[in-house]
């Protein structure tokens, strides 16, 4: 993975906020269009993007898709990953975003509702 194409997946706002998501842990696409309130196409056309580019991965549980990073990120994505979380660090849609999903995660039925998202 280069360093363009991290760059190419970091210029969109919902692809900035799927990542920051992503950094909690692995994450349903059917949590992310609660969180984003965005429609399911859409969310899935920036995670295709991002599969595609090698910035997450994706594993199917029965009906759910998860997606996730990858699990040996590059030095240079891990390093963008970690700049990313500092920069949305008082970004207040980012910080509801977290908010949202760890909601999500515990009130809706489906494969990670067991799961925690981590403290940012």
């Amino acid at each position: 993975m280069n360093l363009l194409q991290i760059y190419k997946c970091f210029c969109d706002q919902t692809r900035l906020r799927i990542l920051h998501l992503l950094t909690s842990g692995p994450v349903c696409v059917c949590h992310l269009q609660d969180v984003l309130q965005l429609p399911q196409a859409r969310i899935s056309q920036h995670l295709s993007y991002l599969k595609d580019n090698g910035l997450v991965e994706a594993q199917r549980e029965g009906n759910w898709m998860i997606y996730s990073l990858p699990a040996k990120a590059s030095k240079e994505l891990q390093l963008n990953l970690a700049c990313l979380q500092d920069c949305v660090s008082t970004d207040r849609l980012f910080k509801q975003d977290l908010k949202k999903l760890k909601s999500a995660l515990c009130c809706q039925p489906g494969p990670l509702t067991k799961r925690t998202v981590s403290k940012q």
